[in-house]
């Protein structure tokens, strides 16, 4: 079979539809209108195996039943084709509603900490860093190993953090147990939770994209999700917690949750958020045992 060299070639390889037209939204997204009026989103991996893995979290997301996806049309080890979804405006009604279907996206479970959608491969993504899904025990420990030590090796051989400066956050790795809270079972994560991969749907629902899906704890989402801010936040929160109710404290530990996505970061942007690192990090510190 001839590889698809084009999104075009691509929707019409995976929808069985000619092409109207396309539209470049950017380097590696296009909208791309089929013969019957549809519009489905193309997207091409940025490395190896990205495809795969996005369709594979995309459909264990799906799966559960409860927060919105656009559906995967088709796919291969480069490319990936599914539904456009009609953008609306943010609401705290549907703000609610998320924050209920996210507590049951997480409900649904995995098989472990660092298990991978069905399908997907070991070796993933979150972005455009590479992010490995193997699995653990305990959430502290395969947190460190798995999420936290191997971008801040990466951002000290990049010089980004200094090794002294590193030194504190090998010291809440060392501290997990006893910062992590209760413990709970493997949730099933979007993985990448960030206000530009929540899309507000016309149809008054909330879409999730792009996600770096595992099992993992509930926690990590919802601080991600607190990064770089979103709509309506607090109802968000309001409705998962009356779906599934967050253990004590869990406030506290926004910023352990944290470490991992500021370290992909600064893996790939630069001493910035390196520095907002440290900043979680030193404050974690300075909490009690």
């Amino acid at each position: 079979m001839c590889p698809t060299t084009s999104p075009s070639v691509a929707a019409a390889r995976f929808t069985g539809r000619s092409v109207a037209g396309e539209r470049p939204l950017s380097g590696s997204l296009t909208e791309v209108t089929l013969d019957d009026g549809d519009t489905v989103m193309v997207k091409r991996g940025d490395g190896a195996g990205a495809a795969r893995a996005e369709a594979a979290g995309l459909r264990w997301l799906a799966d559960a039943r409860t927060v919105r996806v656009p559906a995967v049309r088709g796919g291969d080890e480069r490319w990936l084709v599914t539904d456009r979804v009609a953008q609306g405006r943010a609401s705290a009604g549907a703000a609610v509603r998320f924050g209920r279907d996210l507590a049951a996206l997480h409900a649904a479970g995995a098989p472990a900490f660092g298990a991978a959608p069905p399908g997907g491969p070991e070796d993933a993504y979150i972005g455009l860093a590479p992010m490995r899904n193997v699995t653990g025990g305990d959430w502290p420990s395969w947190y460190a190993e798995h999420r936290v030590l191997p971008y801040l090796r990466r951002a000290v051989d990049a010089r980004t953090l200094r090794q002294a400066e590193a030194a504190d956050v090998e010291r809440v790795c060392e501290r997990l147990p006893e910062l992590a809270g209760p413990a709970e079972p493997p949730a099933r994560l979007h993985g990448d939770l960030w206000n530009g991969n929540v899309l507000w749907g016309a149809d008054g629902w909330v879409y999730l994209i792009d996600p770096a899906a595992h099992g993992g704890h509930r926690e990590t989402d919802l601080a991600m999700l607190s990064l770089f801010g979103c709509p309506y936040l607090d109802r968000i929160l309001d409705g998962y917690q009356e779906t599934a109710p967050l253990a004590d404290g869990w406030a506290d530990r926004v910023g352990v949750h944290q470490l991992f996505p500021l370290l992909v970061h600064a893996v790939l942007f630069g001493r910035g958020y390196a520095e907002q690192a440290l900043t979680a990090a030193r404050t974690a510190l300075r909490r009690p045992g």
